[in-house]
């Protein structure tokens, strides 16, 4: 499942970039670390089920930044849509 964000030629890492992805109807798909403070879960399972945009939920946000790349954890990302 990670393997998809990883190949992503468009992707969005962060809870404000994603967020910003969804509510524009960019965000074709959203990774969410299951560790993350409530308060971030809750807007951003709101924000996706308002939008009709599945969440896949991971494990750690190590694990989410290692996919997306990066060497901090990630909370959420996002697979854009292709322009």
């Amino acid at each position: 499942m990670l393997e998809d964000l990883k190949k992503a030629s468009g992707r969005t890492v962060g809870m404000k970039e994603t967020l910003k992805a969804v509510q524009r109807g960019t965000a074709r798909l959203v990774y969410l670390a299951k560790d993350v403070d409530e308060y971030i879960a809750r807007k951003i399972k709101d924000t996706c089920q308002s939008h009709d945009v599945e969440i896949i939920m991971v494990d750690s946000m190590s694990e989410l930044g290692e996919a997306c790349g990066i060497t901090v954890g990630a909370a959420t990302a996002a697979i854009l849509k292709d322009q």
